[in-house]
Parts: structure tokens; sequence; C-alpha cells
């Protein structure tokens, strides 16, 4: 049965299983189910049975629903719904049919669970209040400005796997490893701080997590083999192999609880990946719950594929619209989660996530919760045609605290990503690409890529997806891609100039800075473009690297608290400054200046002249010649008051003090 082919009623009570003070109630939407059986467990091991089955009686606008009078936290369940034959154009390879009949059924866990056994394969009734942490009900997001707010993304696996990180043993790949708040490098008294302490260090105002709600690349028994987890399974739980007991289905949720919190307590606020664009399967929970609703189909009737990995999820169907929203709402009341990135964003329709902002708004604090997300899907899908969907061509109509990864200053600072050896600004194209980079350190302000708000914008130069900053640069920097220097351990000062260069441009833009974990120690995939699904090993932080390769990363320590200190970073004016070709100058409101010189030459730049109080002078608070020593010809100066000199592949900040 298709979309529009069917009369689909809206339902808009609780869905799920819902733990009363005296019982529990079990509810799910199903509106072409002739029958719907609920099945009880006392375990999540797919090899137990069921204890009961109970019949679910129909209940209004195409919920099913039944009431027991036992509060049954710690329960597992599934469901098993019965169909028409003719309602299901996409029969999973378990359904069981009856021809005689003509119907078919099919078992699914609970889409709209709040917590879920090993793998997804049962839900749970889930006492919410028991799987608080110590604390938790005092847990508190630190306050945090948009001028000095520094996104740095990461995986929860790819923060401690490594063995030297000094993570303990039973922590590692887990959301625990970010409650060890003393970590150092091989465990050495007073050595080089890793996890948490490296961040509160670094100086990063949020972490942007990869997906670490439920998803179905890693079998959560073995905990293997590696994904980022961009395949989700249940929105609304946590990911079990993150867990130290994926059986438990609290355990999931009170040690995910601990990592936010540690976090929080770090100083530091918690941003969400979340994949609402697409599932695992085809036959995913909602298909089996209403077959033909929640995934878009394409004019032949087969699964939209805009999204690339098989099936594009309805976000303009009143269902699953309401779901999108109530789950973010879920996430930030329950979990404490101070933003969400939306992966695929142009799959999404504009009213859902606009409908989400304001309903995010209404928490306390709600306001500070940051949504923003990817304007670009992988391919076409096939959305109701009275939606826009949040694209490149419909983010204008997203709320203007909703913001855009930016792969218009992405690709002039450092070349495409598409074409791996295509350079850009700053490692050997200043002139092609000085006027973009111009346009993206103001925020694209006066262009057509402009925000309502410059806060809209999302300044980058590496995330998980494509080469890391350091691969581009190691391949576009050399004649040779079999000279690329991707252990950093030959002559590479050039090149970790251009990355100086780089994260100047990012860390000094108007707008939100972004960064990859570990850009600020040459983070190495050997020239790996899409790590979705290799190695643990390749992915990781390399904890030793970081360590050797710190005069860079504190470069990055240098313009984040620069950042920090002058909030017209954030959204002051910009003015040009003349300056030689390729180089890049300009005044940032009264006070600031900079300069990017990505040649091979020194050069002079005019500041301007301070008329309102004799007693300040420029002087230069961030120069990066120190990252690469012997890369340029002396420091940065200034002299007779206004001439500014800044060496060959050098980036410079000045203040007026």
């Amino acid at each position: 049965m298709s979309f529009a082919e069917a009369s689909w009623p809206d339902y808009a009570g609780l869905l799920g299983s819902q733990l009363l003070d005296h019982g529990t109630v079990f509810t799910v939407w199903s509106p072409s189910a002739v029958a719907v059986t609920l099945r009880l467990f006392s375990t999540s091991d797919p090899k137990d049975g069921p204890s009961a089955t109970v019949a679910l009686e129909r209940a209004q606008d195409g919920a099913w629903q039944h009431r027991s009078a036992e509060r049954l936290a710690g329960t597992y369940y599934d469901y098993l719904l019965t169909f028409p034959a003719s309602a299901v154009s996409n029969v999973p390879s378990d359904a069981i049919i009856n021809a005689a009949e003509g119907t078919v059924t099919i078992r699914t866990a609970d889409p709209w669970a709040k917590a879920s056994g090993v793998n997804g394969e049962r839900s749970m009734v889930v006492d919410l209040d028991s799987t608080n942490p110590d604390g938790w009900l005092s847990d508190r997001s630190p306050d945090i400005p948009a001028s000095q707010t520094v996104i740095w993304e990461t995986h929860v696996g790819d923060f401690s796997n490594d063995p030297h990180g000094g993570f303990p043993k039973g922590h590692r790949g887990k959301f625990l490893a970010f409650t060890d708040a003393h970590t150092t490098l091989d465990n050495q008294p007073g050595g080089f701080p890793t996890g948490i302490a490296y961040l509160k260090r670094l100086g990063v105002t949020h972490v942007q997590i990869m997906p670490f709600y439920d998803y179905g690349s890693v079998d959560e028994a073995t905990g293997g083999p590696y994904n980022w987890g961009y395949d989700p399974v249940a929105y609304d739980v946590p990911e079990g192999s993150y867990s130290t007991d994926p059986y438990d289905g609290a355990v999931r949720i009170r040690e995910c609880k601990a990592m936010i919190a540690a976090l929080h307590r770090a100083g530091i606020r918690v941003i969400m990946d979340v994949v609402y664009n697409h599932m695992y399967e085809n036959d995913n929970e909602f298909e089996r719950m209403a077959p033909g609703y929640f995934c878009r189909r394409d004019d032949a009737g087969g699964f939209a594929n805009g999204s690339g990995c098989g099936n594009d999820m309805a976000s303009e169907r009143p269902m699953f619209s309401r779901f999108i929203v109530d789950s973010l709402v879920y996430w930030a009341r329950e979990y404490h989660v101070d933003g969400f990135r939306f992966d695929l964003m142009g799959l999404l329709d504009t009213q859902t996530l606009n409908r989400a902002r304001k309903e995010l708004d209404k928490l306390p604090g709600g306001e500070s919760i940051l949504m923003y997300g990817e304007p670009w899907s992988a391919d076409k899908t096939n959305a109701e045609p009275s939606f826009t969907l949040a694209d490149k061509q419909g983010r204008k109509l997203l709320d203007a605290r909703i913001g855009w990864f930016c792969d218009e200053s992405r690709d002039s600072i450092k070349g495409n990503v598409m074409l791996e050896r295509k350079p850009g600004y700053v490692n050997g194209q200043p002139s092609e690409f000085a006027e973009l980079v111009r346009h993206a350190f103001n925020g694209w302000r006066g262009t057509e890529a402009q925000g309502k708000q410059v806060g809209q914008i999302i300044q980058y130069v590496s995330a998980h997806d494509d080469l890391t900053l350091w691969d581009k640069l190691c391949l576009t920097m050399r004649d040779d891609p079999a000279h690329a220097d991707y252990d950093a351990t030959g002559d590479v000062q050039d090149i970790l100039a251009a990355n100086a260069i780089a994260a100047g441009l990012v860390l000094t833009s108007a707008g939100l800075p972004f960064m990859l974990s570990g850009e600020e120690f040459t983070r190495t995939k050997y020239g790996c473009d899409n790590s979705f699904d290799r190695s643990a090993e390749l992915n990781w932080l390399d904890w030793g690297r970081a360590s050797r390769l710190s005069s860079l990363i504190e470069w990055y320590r240098t313009l984040i608290a620069v950042r920090k200190a002058h909030p017209d970073f954030y959204d002051g004016r910009r003015i040009a400054l003349d300056s030689p070709e390729g180089v890049i100058a300009a005044q940032v409101g009264d006070d600031l200046a900079v300069c990017a010189n990505p040649t091979t030459n020194g050069v002079t730049v005019e500041l301007p002249q301070n008329t309102a109080d004799a007693t300040r002078h420029w002087a230069v608070i961030a120069d990066s010649t120190d990252v690469a020593a012997g890369s340029a010809d002396g420091r940065a100066q200034v002299a007779d008051g206004t001439e500014l000199s800044v060496p060959a592949r050098t980036f410079v900040v000045v203040a007026l003090q």
C-alpha cells in the first residue's frame, strides 16, 4: 500500500511503552494491521522465548493498545503484526505468509521504544528515573555564548580506543571513557593529557559526537566490527556497543547520561549527530509497523534513495514529522543534550525542522540548543511536492537559528573534497581562491551563501567525511602522492604552516568554527577518504601523535583563547585591508586585524591608524611561525605603529592594546 493510495489517520496520543504508577501501557500505530500481538520476555537474549503473549486492542486513529495492571519495568518485548497481504509490498524475509487467509505476519521491535536489549531485537520497558547516574538531577549545561563556541567532532570509539590513551581497559570505546577525568598518555604521572583532560586544556566548548543512538552495523554482543554508526535502528535508545553490558537495556542509558554529565562538568556542551533521513534496513521497524508509510517511494514504487543508503525516511509525513520533533525534545530533556547535527539535512523538510526549533525553545534553556546540518543529499529523493527540503535551495526557509555546514568555505580554503589532488587557498593556489576566502572569513555576508544571521554558518575545513585536513594537504603539497608524509616524520614544515593558516582562518571567521578531532595534531587516515567501516586503529585518536605534534596543538589553543576573548570574531564587521596578491588582510571590529599569508614571500600590510586612543597600539597576539620552525623568515611584528610584517606561510592576529 503506497502513501498516496492509503488514508492514513494521525494519532495524537503517546506511543511506545509507558510505565505508570500502577501499571504499564503499550501503544503502537499501525493503521493497516488487522491484528497485533505483544510478546513479553524476561531477558533480551534472542535465544530465550516469550514469557507471555497478549493481543492488543484496536484504539482510535490507527493505534493499538494494551493496558497491564503490572509495572513491567525491565521487561523486554516485541510485536507480531498481521496485515492483509495487499498492504505489504516489501515483505521481510522472516515474515510468516498465510496464503489461505491472504495475510502476512511481521515481527518487529517497538520503533517508539526508549530502551532495548542487545542489538535492538527486543524493546524494553524502562523506569527512566532509575537510570539516572549520581548527581544527574543537578547536572547543568555550561553557559557558553555563541561568540565563544568552538565545536570539536569525535566518535565514542575513536576518543578512547587507542591503548596508549591511558583509559581503563573496560572503558575503551565506551561511554564511560568520558568519565575518566585525569587520563594521560600511557598513564604516565604528570604526562601528556588525554581524553577529557586534553579537551579542557585545548579549550573547545562543544563536542559533537557521531551517532550514539542504537545503530545496526556493529554487533553489540561482540563489539565489532568498527563502524561510524550512520545506520539507525532505534532512534531514542543509546547504542549498546558503547555500554559495558549491552544485554541490560538500562545500563546503556545510565552510562550515556554519565558521559554527558562528565562533559558538562568539564565545561563542555554535547551535540548529538542524528540521522533521521534514513535507517539501517529497508524493512526497518517503522516500515514493519506501517508498511508503505514511513519511507519515501520513487515513481516506480521502490524505495527512494537520496541518502545513498537504500531508503529515505519521509520527514514530511505527519507521524514521522511528529516522531522527529518528539525524539529531539526527548534527547534534550531526558539526556540533557545541548545540540543536534543533522546528517544529510537536505533530505529533511524545513517545516519539520522549524517546528523542532520551536519545541526545543520551549524547554528550560532550550534557546541555547544548537541545530545545524548538511544542506545537501547524496542523490535525488521523492518527497511530497508541497514540502520544501532543507538543501541549499530551501535553507533560506529555515529558522534563523538552524545552521548549516559551509562547504564553500571548506573547499576554498583547502581545495575541493571531491578532487583529492585539487589544492585551495592555503596549499598552493592563494591567488585563485583569495576572493572566495575573503567571503568565507566574512561569513559570506552579502553573497548568495549568506544566512539570516551569521551564526547559521558552520565554518570548517575537516569533518569525519572525506580526507582529513592533513591528508588533503599531504596529497596536494607534494608532486607525487607516493611521497605524502602522512606520519609527519620528515620535512613537513610547509604542510604544518598550511595547516596552521587553515586553522587561523576557521577560528577567526564569522560564524561558528568546527573541527574534526585530531585536526589540531595532523590526524591522518593514510589517504582513506571514507573510513566508516575500516579498522578501529585507522580511526582512533592517536594520543602519542598528539604529544609529538604539540606545537600545532598550542597554535589551536592560542586561536581558541583569542576567539573566546574577542566576540567580534563571531559577528563583527570585516574591513578589507590593502594587501599583496594572494594575501588576505582585514580589520575585525575596531580593535582587531588578521593577515593570512600562504605565499612563499614575506609581506607588509598597513594597519589602520588608531586615532581614538593614542595610548593603545597594535600588537601581535597570535603568530603561527612557531608551528613550523624554519618555514618562515623571522616572526611577525608591527613597526612604526602600523606596519605589520608577515613572514611567508604565516597567519597573524593583531590587537590594539
